[in-house]
């Protein structure tokens, strides 16, 4: 499975850590490997036909208040139980 997690350059659109402690020293499994793309590239494809599967894996009141057009809200907190029902025949970017 490809992950595409965005990678933002703003400095307000950099994830606050502390929000998610719990998460920020884990690391990725070796049988995925991300690939980082910017906000831009993302626009690109998506103009170019490409229809990824478009994760923000933030809180339900961050997604609440904004979100990419399309995207479903799948916290990291109850990731894992997503992880099944993630198509493994398209892109996924998380965000």
């Amino acid at each position: 499975m490809a992950v595409f997690p965005i990678a933002l350059y703003a400095q307000s659109a950099y994830a606050d850590a502390s929000k998610y402690p719990e998460f920020a020293q884990q690391t990725l499994p070796d049988n995925i490997t991300p690939v980082f793309i910017h906000i831009e590239e993302l626009v690109a494809e998506l103009n170019s036909g490409a229809k990824p599967l478009i994760i923000d894996v933030r809180s339900e009141e961050e997604f609440r208040e904004v979100h990419i057009l399309g995207a479903v809200s799948a916290p990291l907190g109850e990731f894992k139980s997503y992880l099944k029902s993630i198509p493994r025949d398209r892109p996924v970017v998380l965000y």
